[in-house]
């Protein structure tokens, strides 16, 4: 597979030298920070002053930020330089990262399309054939958008007559998107172009003269990545058409949180919108009908539902029946029917009933709705007839995580991924009727699965309440405390944690670490009461949670606190915060990664608005106490000993500003946590995650491992 390792001696020999070297003796080095003027600055709320001596900081554009940004990446680019072995911790992540990966086939308009990259192409590549054996054909090559791969693909849609494709793109990790429209057949585009998307893709009308898409008013300058987005609006843009000149479809003057995603029938009969508000998992449903043909006229919207109470998620419409999957009335899920011609709530009807376990996606593929489901938050799939006759059990691979299970009525075949903690993703073939899967693609890779073992356990919390956590590492490790430990979590948004492979993982247990994935409360493994086991003013029992794993690790002879090195990004860089804030003796390192990291303020940018139904916010008096007291940002104590700290932020991180991480790293290094690191590392060209090159994945997670084997005395 790959020609760094192209035998199985050669590969074993350079994992041997690496965790050779991997055990030397911690690498320590002297640290003088830039120094970060202080401003006089203070908000009262309710009477309390909060002091913020770093709000300069939230001005991305200001000379002042920028100097601070390149005086801190020198900093912290020369420790990480320096850290042991770095170098041939690259090169090994490297070779694991150099394989074949594939996205899900999906059919439309007779043809296949799906994803695919060589190994280290900067950008996965959409590729497209006239069958599953025929030779396929480069649709969009990512790479040949930018010189230095920071232009990614972000969506596609396919007309359904097959004639062509519609697709987004991000610049350097932005949610905004620009929409252009290619004709499949030539691999020309179009001159269509769509500006200020984000939050959407296009979906196309049935009879396939343009497409439906949301997006916002353009923003000021000065405000593109900082600026709030309100007042989100969904068009219809025809082929051949300006901009300028597309249709609105919906929108609403008096509710400027809303925002909108379509749904085409495939009956061509029927367009609905799912109404949105933020990142609450509870929606509302409107309906209209099409014209002949499946064409767009502009007309007047009925209500399905605005009571935002559940979710809805629609998976399937025919001859005006509606399926769809809903935690209405039932918090674990389940899937209802909605009649339109008797629409009204007490009407729907229960197809597949709300069970033990938790429904985590429906879909409905040759009139066969397939149900995913989490168990112990690993994936179970169950098949049911449209009227909710049970028809037996997906047979999986094994205990992991499986996704995909696309399609439409009339469509014979679907395509999931399946993966566990120590095997690389497959993608597999399910033939509905047959009710059997095939591997349509199996990765081949220099991780050697065989030489791993992974299982779950249940941790219990604080609370009593018990933890799913799932560990892997390779075979035959001692329990006696010396393992050092690579633990993480996220914990909200109804985020369900499932086990996956992934080469950081895979890098980490190769290396001898034991890599841990804790689903903690806040996620939606259990359904509703998981998630909401952690909202709002009861977001520590998510803390406690992560907490409880850590010392699980060390009182069951797996590591100890100076050998756990704890990471999760976004939300996940909220808890990692957190913890470390509240219990910094239990760890050995620590990793926040783009994290909502100043909770008094997340809400004044960008979409930040749409959180507060998961955390509260700082402008209720009932909301502030909470949020004050788990704030990382304002929760950094003076003369507590603290592990050593990376940082981790982007430049262009429109969800989660880059001044979270900014005002944490200014306090961290300002206030007396003892002399362990407290770093910094700002990516240039990248946002929140998505469409990173390759290139920037693997120099970012090089130096995490690089950061956490030093600092946790891997091997020693």
């Amino acid at each position: 597979m790959s020609n760094v390792f192209s035998a199985a001696s050669v590969a074993t020999s350079a994992v041997a030298s690496l965790l050779m070297l991997s055990a030397a003796t911690t690498f320590a080095q002297s640290l003088s920070y830039p120094a970060t003027k202080k401003i006089d600055h203070t908000d009262t709320y309710y009477g309390e002053k909060i002091v913020d001596p770093y709000r300069w900081l939230e001005d991305d554009n200001s000379a002042d930020t920028k100097a601070w940004v390149t005086a801190q990446n020198a900093v912290t680019s020369k420790y990480l330089q320096a850290l042991p072995n770095r170098d041939k911790i690259k090169a090994r992540y490297t070779a694991l990262y150099n394989y074949e990966k594939f996205g899900l086939p999906n059919k439309e308009g007779g043809r296949y399309f799906w994803t695919r990259n060589d190994g280290l192409q900067q950008q996965d590549v959409l590729f497209t054939a006239d069958a599953l054996g025929a030779t396929p054909r480069v649709l969009l090559d990512p790479n040949t958008f930018s010189k230095d791969g920071t232009v990614s693909l972000s969506s596609t849609a396919v007309s359904r007559d097959g004639k062509y494709i519609a697709y987004g793109t991000s610049s350097a990790g932005s949610d905004w998107n620009e929409l252009r429209v290619r004709d499949i057949k030539t691999g020309k585009d179009l001159p269509d172009q769509i500006q200020w998307v984000k939050f959407s893709g296009a979906d196309w009308s049935p009879d396939g003269t343009g497409f439906f898409y949301s997006a916002y008013d353009a923003p000021k300058a000065s405000e593109k990545l900082t600026g709030t987005n309100y007042f989100q609006k969904a068009y219809y843009h025809r082929l051949g058409t300006r901009q300028s000149e597309d249709v609105l479809v919906y929108e609403r003057k008096d509710h400027k949180e809303w925002g909108f995603g379509t749904f085409a029938s495939e009956d061509k009969k029927l367009l609905m919108i799912s109404v949105w508000r933020g990142a609450d998992s509870k929606n509302g449903l409107l309906w209209m009908p099409l014209g002949d043909g499946g064409a767009f006229k502009p007309g007047t919207f009925s209500e399905l539902t605005l009571d935002f109470d559940a979710e809805y998620s629609i998976i399937g419409s025919r001859d005006q029946i509606v399926w769809i999957k809903t935690n209405f009335g039932a918090p674990r899920g389940r899937v209802m029917q909605i009649d339109l011609k008797n629409p009204d709530k007490k009407n729907w009807k229960v197809i597949v009933s709300e069970s033990e376990q938790t429904l985590e996606g429906a879909s409905i593929v040759g009139n066969t709705i397939i149900a995913q489901y989490l168990k112990d938050a690993h994936a179970v799939v169950q098949r049911f007839a449209l009227d909710g006759q049970p028809l037996g059990e997906v047979a999986l691979p094994g205990v992991g995580t499986a996704g995909g299970f696309g399609g439409k009525f009339s469509d014979v075949e679907t395509f999931f991924s399946f993966t566990s903690l120590t095997d690389p993703a497959s993608v597999y073939r399910y033939d509905v009727a047959k009710n059997e899967i095939s591997v349509w693609r199996k990765p081949k890779t220099a991780f050697d699965s065989a030489q791993f073992e992974s299982k779950q356990v249940f941790v219990t919390s604080k609370d009593g309440t018990k933890v799913p956590v799932f560990i892997g590492h390779k075979k035959g490790i001692k329990l006696d405390g010396n393992n050092a430990s690579y633990l993480t979590a996220y914990g909200g948004f109804n985020v369900s944690m499932t086990p996956s492979y992934r080469v950081t993982s895979g890098a980490w247990m190769e290396m001898g670490g034991v890599f841990v994935l804790a689903s903690i409360r806040g996620g939606g493994e259990y359904g509703k009461a998981w998630h909401d086991g952690a909202k709002g003013a009861l977001r520590q029992n998510a803390f406690d949670d992560f907490i409880a794993v850590a010392q699980w690790l060390s009182s069951n002879g797996y590591s100890k606190p100076e050998k756990i090195g704890v990471t999760g990004g976004s939300n996940g860089g909220l808890l990692i915060g957190a913890v470390v804030n509240q219990r910094p003796e239990i760890f050995g390192a620590a990793v926040p990664e783009v994290g909502v990291m100043d909770m008094l303020r997340f809400h004044k940018f960008t979409i930040g608005w749409g959180w507060v139904p998961e955390y509260g916010t700082s402008d209720k008096a009932e909301d502030f106490p909470h949020l004050k007291k788990i704030s990382p940002l304002h929760n950094i104590r003076s003369g507590v000993k603290y592990p050593p700290v990376l940082i981790m932020t982007s430049d262009h991180d429109d969800r989660v500003v880059p001044a979270h991480s900014f005002k944490y790293a200014a306090t961290l290094q300002a206030t007396d946590t003892g002399s362990a690191p407290k770093l910094i590392r700002i990516e240039a060209s990248a946002g929140h995650g998505a469409g990173t090159p390759t290139s920037k994945i693997i120099d970012e997670r090089t130096d995490v491992l690089a950061f956490f084997a030093n600092a946790l005395a891997l091997g020693k």
